[in-house]
């Protein structure tokens, strides 16, 4: 009976240092994932604040939580059970998928730097007015979501590749992961943009002369963080859109492009001295930057000069 004992102590051991070793290369995973979808995230963020625009300020903070609950839902009830599928009937299916995503993305990127340049808005803008409020908090809510289930499956995909090679449950576990945390950091960002300048204005009026100069640091931040946070998110996307689509090509065997802008940052790494690793990198980072908002160019102008798909 001792023996035996011993024996089922020993399995349990056994089976902790392997559950250990699951959580672990999940933690590992979800943190090298979610380096990688950095691009999309900060996109996120740069693009929720808006959704706000036009509410009273009691009604920001119920708004961004109803989108959070949207977001957990679309990554955890919808696409993470889809990607789990797909992995494990499709996988075949990832790249292409990833490649459109990023395609996706440099769209969107190469739209917005049009419209910077005098191009018309496509699609329905967030300034329209809306005679009742609880229909336009409704209206930005669903607007809001849709445009996070896009940004999601991106995340998710992105996140997929990274662990294709693992087994289901850690796939499970670092897609479950990435999703609640980057959209907790992505929503708690944005709840604590969107009341910066709410809070600023609370310490520029107390009595404190600290106080009051930090409150008017705030309130002249905010619009300058808000316009950056714009142009960060649309560099992200066509960063991020591009290298997806170079490391895509290579895995479907077109090595053109790929290997002309790793042929770049080698060169670069190689010849600027103990900056060449960072250098490399940017040199890289650029050059997909590019590649995306060329593609992006392509696929605006087909869509609105051509097909005439949301021309106005």
């Amino acid at each position: 009976m001792p023996g035996g004992l011993v024996a089922l102590l020993d399995d349990v051991s056994v089976i902790a240092r392997a559950a250990a070793a699951s959580i672990d290369d999940v933690g590992v995973a979800a943190g090298k994932a979610s380096s990688k979808a950095a691009g999309v995230v900060i996109d996120d963020a740069a693009v929720t604040p808006s959704y706000v625009t036009g509410l009273t300020p009691d009604r920001e903070l119920p708004l961004i939580w109803k989108i959070t609950k949207g977001s957990f839902f679309n990554k955890l009830v919808i696409l993470l059970p889809v990607a789990l599928l797909l992995s494990a009937f499709l996988p075949w299916a990832i790249t292409p998928l990833l490649m459109l995503g990023g395609l996706f993305l440099c769209y969107e990127g190469a739209e917005k730097v049009m419209e910077k340049f005098g191009e018309p808005k496509h699609g329905k803008t967030l300034e329209d007015e809306i005679a009742d409020p609880a229909e336009f908090e409704k209206q930005r809510t669903s607007g809001a979501i849709r445009t996070d289930l896009i940004l999601s499956a991106e995340i998710m995909a992105i996140t997929l590749n990274e662990v294709a090679a693992e087994d289901f449950w850690v796939r499970g576990g670092v897609l479950a992961v990435v999703g609640i945390l980057i959209t907790v950091v992505v929503y708690g960002a944005v709840g604590l943009i969107v009341k910066m300048d709410d809070i600023g204005l609370h310490m520029a009026e107390r009595k404190s002369a600290a106080a009051q100069r930090t409150g008017a640091f705030l309130l002249h931040l905010m619009p300058r963080l808000l316009v950056a946070l714009s142009v960060i998110g649309t560099v992200a996307m066509l960063w991020v859109g591009g290298g997806i689509i170079l490391h895509g090509m290579h895995e479907l065997g077109i090595h053109g492009p790929p290997e002309w802008t790793h042929a770049a940052e080698d060169w670069v790494a190689q010849t600027t001295g103990a900056a060449g690793g960072a250098l490399g990198w940017l040199t890289y980072a650029a050059l997909s930057g590019l590649f995306g908002l060329l593609l992006g160019f392509i696929v605006a102008i087909l869509l609105h000069k051509v097909l005439k798909i949301g021309a106005h």
